[in-house]
């Protein structure tokens, strides 16, 4: 069922092309939609930032009691690890809108804004959609689909009844990215087709950008 439904969307992944090739026709669409996606982020930024707060507090917790009272719990262990992938992997898609992975590139700087603009473009569509879509493939698998129909949890008597939404953290990670990607790709395409500003900022990170 989700690969059909993938296979209906995946249509949408051409609209960058579409936006460069008939701007005319596509950059209303393609603007709108690149806004849609990232509200989207900025909503899973959100809640990156509260499982980060969540796994201060567990790790805290989990420390006074272990250290303070000789006390383990199962569940708060498990309760750490969940909030630290759902920090990362919901927060990805945020960062890549907020221009705040890390790059290591050493030909981008030297281009200007147009240049940065082809690379982004280019960049989506080599290296990032079909990175997400690997991912996305091999994340939704048998095993996934059986541990959402058990509703499967933590293999500990006094676990987490969860793990199947842990598991869903690595499909959700995917499709956000990709969808960012998409909408990364669309800015490029607006910018290069004079609808919309050159960024000013070449991104943030270690080395160039």
């Amino acid at each position: 069922m989700l690969r059909y439904a993938g296979y209906a969307l995946s249509p949408l992944l051409l609209l960058p092309i579409a936006v460069l090739i008939a701007p005319r026709v596509f950059g209303g669409i393609g603007a709108r939609a690149s806004a849609i996606v990232d509200r989207i982020s900025g909503v899973a930024l959100g809640a990156a930032v509260w499982s980060a707060l969540l796994l201060l507090f567990a790790i805290l917790v989990l420390i006074v009691l272990r250290y303070a009272y000789g006390l383990a719990f199962s569940w708060l262990s498990e309760l750490v690890i969940y909030a630290f992938a759902a920090m990362f992997l919901l927060a990805a898609a945020g960062a890549l809108r907020d221009q705040a992975h890390v790059r290591v590139d050493i030909l981008r700087p030297t281009f200007g804004p147009r240049g940065r603009a082809i690379i982004e473009f280019a960049g989506s569509y080599l290296l990032l959609i079909p990175v997400c879509i690997l991912i996305l493939d091999a994340s939704i698998s048998r095993s996934f689909v059986r541990s959402w129909a058990g509703f499967e949890g933590s293999r500990e008597s006094d676990g987490l009844p969860i793990l199947f939404l842990f598991k869903t953290l690595i499909p959700v990670f995917a499709t956000l990215l990709l969808a960012q990607g998409v909408s990364e790709a669309t800015k490029a395409a607006l910018s290069l087709r004079g609808r919309r500003p050159f960024e000013k900022n070449a991104g943030h990170g270690v080395g160039p950008a």
